[in-house]
């Protein structure tokens, strides 16, 4: 296609390629269309490979989450780190205790949890870091440690040891459910967006909870609570 529209002719001094003439470029096309065909006969091996390899419950290569090791034995199977794994326990155990993503995320920072270290190729660092919401809450949601692998939405049983159960899992997938933050309006503002502060001077933004009975309740909230055993005041940090 660059040759065409450079109006540029392809001539090879060892083949039969001529595309001046339209033997040459029927040639040419022929050959092109049967080299998309092996690749696109690859691609699909490669992607029906990989999608059998995890209904078998294998670990089919990519990061290693937290609290697991890529294997080292020739298995497919993640190997448990076990300080790792330990950590991952503390933190359902801990959402369950406190009850909200956000106090999880304050604690994990108060008590000095990081994110996993990783090294890849050329020796780059990166990780090791506290954790974002977004980080934590794909951390907690993660299928990996009921044991799990999950392949385009069609969860497979995993060949390595789960870290936590199921009622643990379940119920903190309920807290964070009934945790999200009502949609924001197709502008991405709210009425009260830069106009309302708290004690600490911290932007309020708009924040949505869903009762048991399924009632949801919105209110503006500070972005950044402040560690409840911290606060000796009485400032308001909530407004219904």
């Amino acid at each position: 296609e660059a040759f065409d529209k450079a109006d540029v002719s392809f001539v090879s001094v060892t083949q039969a390629f001529n595309t001046t003439t339209s033997m040459g470029r029927l040639t040419l096309n022929m050959l092109l269309s049967f080299a998309q065909f092996e690749r696109e006969i690859t691609s699909e091996r490669i992607r029906d490979k990989i999608a059998a390899s995890k209904a078998k419950g294998m670990w089919m290569g990519g990061l290693p989450p937290l609290g697991y090791n890529v294997p080292t034995d020739g298995s497919r199977n993640l190997t448990i780190n076990v300080r790792e794994a330990a950590q991952v326990r503390l933190m359902f155990a801990k959402l369950l205790e406190l009850g909200s993503l956000p106090a999880l995320q304050r604690w994990l920072e108060i008590e000095g949890f990081r994110s996993k270290r990783r090294v890849i190729a050329g020796g780059r660092i990166f990780g090791d870091c506290s954790f974002t919401r977004g980080a934590l809450q794909h951390v907690m949601s993660n299928r990996i440690y009921l044991g799990q692998i999950v392949h385009k939405g069609v969860i497979h049983l995993g060949g390595h040891t789960a870290l936590v159960d199921e009622a643990s899992f379940n119920a903190v997938q309920a807290i964070i459910d009934g945790n999200r933050r009502a949609p924001r309006p197709p502008d991405g503002r709210t009425l009260m967006d830069g106009l309302v502060f708290d004690a600490d001077g911290q932007p309020m933004q708009l924040i949505s909870i869903t009762a048991k009975a399924g009632k949801r309740y919105r209110f503006y909230g500070s972005t950044r609570l402040p560690d409840v055993a911290q606060v000796a005041d009485d400032a308001i940090r909530r407004v219904p």
